[in-house]
């Protein structure tokens, strides 16, 4: 994992802006192990013991910004996270905006409170990986018309970071 760290912040080093999808293309590595990878002050992993009240709460965030990438094509949902219930080995969601769908939380194995400048602007997201470091989403804090972060968001984003575990996990 120090080699993977020391790969990471070089690679950073030398490109910024890089994503971390593009990091791990380039080490050779699952996405996941690139955020595991990042310095504390830009990744902590959240136990996945929390996966369920998160999931929960997520809809009384206000909008937010879910991120899907599939086959090369990235897929943006802004608008508040979906309410959802377990049915069927999924967690459905009932979106009012388009955005609906089916979660196989069972797959999710990591789930990482990501911090990183995008654009110049500060940016702060849940990434929710599987088992095998391979990216399921990624959610994004919302922004108000002046592209200002939702200070409600932040607050509540630095309450599950205060929960965050003290050490990270390999993916």
């Amino acid at each position: 994992m120090i080699e993977l760290q020391q790969a990471v912040a070089k690679a950073l080093d030398a490109s910024p802006g890089a994503t971390t999808s593009q990091l791990a293309l380039d080490l050779g590595v699952s996405e996941a192990s690139v955020v595991a990878a990042l310095p504390d002050n830009m990744s902590v992993p959240l136990d996945i013991d929390l996966l369920d009240e998160l999931m929960a709460e997520l809809p009384e965030w206000g909008p937010m910004t879910t991120i899907v990438f599939a086959g090369g094509s990235v897929f943006e949902f802004k608008c508040p996270f979906p309410k959802g219930k377990s049915a069927y080995g999924y967690y459905n969601l009932m979106g009012k905006h388009g955005f609906e769908g089916h979660l196989k939380l069972d797959n999710v194995g990591s789930i990482y409170l990501v911090s990183r400048a995008h654009r110049g602007a500060e940016s702060h997201s849940f990434q929710f990986f599987t088992h095998r470091g391979e990216l399921v989403f990624k959610l994004f804090l919302g922004r108000d018309k002046a592209r200002k972060l939702l200070p409600e968001q932040l607050q509540r984003f630095a309450q599950y970071r205060s929960k965050a575990q003290p050490e990270k996990v390999e993916s």
